[in-house]
């Protein structure tokens, strides 16, 4: 019997390709968005896939749309966000509500009803999209790396408290992902060049790098990981000093 699994933000961007990811491995898609077009043109694109249109932020919408899923998914990717950039000292409180309630009440409210779903089905995986945004400060992005950060550790709290219900619940922090809602910002050239060469890895993510954790983690082989966060960054989050050499006469130890 196929698997299913719902993936939310998956008109477009990365949660398109967790969608396109999870069709070529057997999985029967829920392609659900708030932009019901899109979603409509993702799914018809699918083998076996059904478009729901819905806001993650409704919990009536939600519910509305896993009826019209009629099952419950072995996977729920909680993919949908929004970002405003700005500095915390002059950013609106309706763009930092709006960043909130879209990036973690709304992780909450579809994990809530799915979860509950799973509880009475036998269990389940989900998979939260967190960021590089949530481990370190980013300038200028105060109001999306806190709820990423409170993400991070909303994902850990629901894995210790459903794992009897065999419910695994896990989360992928892209780094520098040329592709979503980062695709304005490596349009430009002289960004997307600069942050290429202080990638370790000396090239950005692409979404399908990110549909594989994910996917990974919703697995069979990742069935005794939870609780966890991937970080697909190419190693970003570890090159902080690298950014700050050493003169050459003091950058080895020891007699030679």
């Amino acid at each position: 019997m196929n698997k299913s699994i719902i993936v939310t933000g998956a008109g477009g961007g990365i949660g398109e390709a967790v969608a396109r990811l999870a069709a070529d491995s057997g999985y029967r898609v829920g392609v659900l968005d708030i932009d019901g077009e899109k979603a409509d043109a993702v799914a018809s694109s699918l083998p076996d896939a059904i478009a729901l249109q819905a806001s993650t932020t409704d919990p009536a919408q939600i519910e509305k749309a896993l009826d019209q899923f009629g099952e419950t998914p072995d996977s729920l990717v909680n993919n949908a966000g929004i970002v405003r950039f700005g500095p915390l000292i002059d950013i609106s409180l309706e763009d930092w509500k709006s960043v909130i309630e879209v990036n973690l009440t709304g992780v909450f409210i579809c994990s809530q009803a799915v979860g509950r779903r799973m509880k009475d089905n036998g269990g389940g995986a989900i998979v939260n999209m967190t960021s590089i945004g949530g481990v370190q400060p980013n300038v200028n992005g105060g109001s999306y790396g806190s709820a990423k950060c409170g993400l991070h550790l909303l994902t850990r709290q629901m894995a210790v408290e459903w794992g009897d219900y065999r419910i695994r619940v896990n989360s992928v922090a892209p780094g520098f992902i040329d592709g979503g809602m980062s695709a304005p910002i490596f349009a430009d050239d002289e960004i997307r060049s600069t942050r290429e060469v202080r990638v370790p890895s000396r090239r950005l993510g692409t979404v399908e790098d990110i549909a594989n954790s994910v996917m990974f983690l919703c697995s069979d082989e990742g069935a005794y990981i939870n609780g966890h966060e991937i970080v697909v960054d190419g190693g970003v989050t570890n090159s902080l000093m690298a950014s700050f050499p050493r003169p050459k006469s003091v950058d080895s130890v020891g007699d030679n």
